[in-house]
Parts: structure tokens; sequence; C-alpha cells
């Protein structure tokens, strides 16, 4: 019986990613046709053929311009991959500082009502903010280098984990809590045992819903001082008017998205396994 569980998991796997491909391959054939007609522009709308060429060109050595012998590295004279590096590195390090920070300030909050209702509204306040209205004053205090760059992802960042561990510990039933206190749990115990098991998921979650948020930031973040990086190069070549590495840019930040949701996913996955279970 649970091989034929197993089997149709499986078999239900491989339709969805059937689909998926199916769906990719209809996209790319509409894009294709589109540009290929000459529907629009090809200034506003380049053909799979012209980002794939970008993308290309983006990663490897070629000449400065036709007929000029000197040859250029990537683009602004590091491959695009480089670029993808150093934003996830500030990711790592902005984002970062919120994983490890948050949970902890969210448990805090969550466990006492006095201090989640001082501080809640300002947490509120900023998770509010759109990133360009405060990347002036961040430049302002820490110049224009990785500092603040990294600033504006940790408070990107910071707010979803700490209100979504918030939510978790005030979530938890006060039953749970004194049958352990009942059955001769302490203060840690009760903490370690049923608070943090309880909070988990919603940790999880609100873990994937700041990383989410502080990536599609990392433009606002490289708008500066951005290069090496990848939001600063598709921001650079807009501003250039080239908008198949643009494209090339967009398409590489969307399927980085993809990944590092699926990781988390992943991760909450193994440290949750109980969450969905009766």
């Amino acid at each position: 019986m649970k091989k034929r569980v197993g089997r149709g998991a499986d078999g239900s796997r491989v339709r969805g990613l059937g689909v998926r491909l199916l769906s990719l391959g209809v996209f790319v054939a509409l894009w294709w046709a589109v540009t290929a007609a000459e529907l629009v522009d090809a200034q506003f709308l380049p053909g799979p053929h012209a980002v794939w060429d970008a993308f290309v060109r983006a990663n490897s050595w070629h000449e400065l311009a036709p007929g000029v012998p000197r040859e250029v590295r990537g683009e602004q004279n590091y491959f695009l991959w480089e670029h993808l590096v150093a934003s996830l590195q500030r990711i790592g390090i902005g984002a970062g500082a919120a994983v490890l920070l948050g949970p902890p300030v969210g448990f805090v909050l969550g466990s006492s009502r006095l201090v989640s209702a001082i501080v809640e509204p300002y947490l509120n306040f900023l998770r509010m903010l759109p990133p360009l209205g405060y990347i002036g004053l961040l430049i302002v205090w820490f110049g224009i280098g990785d500092t603040s760059k990294n600033w504006l992802l940790f408070l990107a960042a910071f707010p979803p984990i700490v209100i979504a561990t918030m939510s978790g510990v005030q979530g938890v039933s006060a039953d749970r809590i004194n049958a352990a206190r009942s059955l001769g749990a302490n203060r840690r115990q009760v903490i370690t045992r049923v608070l943090l098991p309880a909070t988990l998921p919603e940790v999880i979650g609100g873990i994937r819903v700041a990383v989410g948020f502080a990536w599609t930031t990392v433009v606002a973040a490289e708008l500066n001082n951005g290069i090496p990086g990848i939001g600063g190069l598709a921001y650079l070549a807009g501003q250039q008017l080239n908008t198949p590495l643009t494209v090339a840019c967009i398409i590489v930040i969307g399927l980085t998205a993809l990944a590092l949701d699926a990781v988390i996913k992943q991760v909450g996955v193994l440290a949750v396994p109980w969450k969905g279970l009766a």
C-alpha cells in the first residue's frame, strides 16, 4: 500500500514538472513569435535569441566594440555570475543578520504584551516603508559602500521575521502551556518543548517572506555604486537602453529568487516535519 502511495506521489511530481516545462515552452514560443513578427519594437521587447546573446556576452571575454581588438571581461569588467555572487553576498550579510536576530526579538516581544504594544507599531511603520524611501538616508549615514546596502537589506528582512515570530508565540494555546506546567515542566522546558516547536513553522514562513522581500530590494540597494551586483547591472543596462541585457538580468534575478525560496522551503520541511500532520 505504501509503495502505491509513493508511486502516486512520484507520478504527480513528474506530471507537475511536465506541465511547468510545457508552460515554459509555450511562453518562449509565444515570445519568439511576437518578436519575430515584429509586433513589438525590439528596443522594448528583444527576442529570446538577443537575450541569450546578451547573457553569453555578459559571461565571456569579448571585443570592446566591433573592429576594436581590445577584449573586455563580461559587463562592467565582471562576469554576470560575479555580479550575482556579489548580490548574494549582500543578501547573506543583510538578510542573514535579520534571520539571526529576528526570531529572538520576536520571541521576546511575543512573550510580553507590554513590550509588544510599545515596539510593534514601530516595526509595522518600518515594514511599510518602501526601500527607496530611506536608502538616501542610509547613504548619508554609512556612505555609498556595501555597509548602506547591507543595512537596507537588513531593515527590509527584519520586520517580517519579528512579526511572524510574535504571531507564532502569541498563537500558542494557553491550554498547551498550562498542560505542560501541570506535568511538572519548568519555564525552560515550556520554552524549549512547547513554545519553540509550536512557533517554528511561523518563523520559517517569516524567513521565507523576508528573504524574498530582501531579494526584491536588491535593485534598490544597488542603485548607487552597485557594481558588481546583479541589481546594479540591471539598472545600468536599463539606463544605457541595453534591453537584452536588462531582460537577461531580470531572468537571472527571478530564477535566483525561485532557487532561494525552494531552499528555504526545503529547510522548513526538514525543520518542521510535523507541520500539516494531524
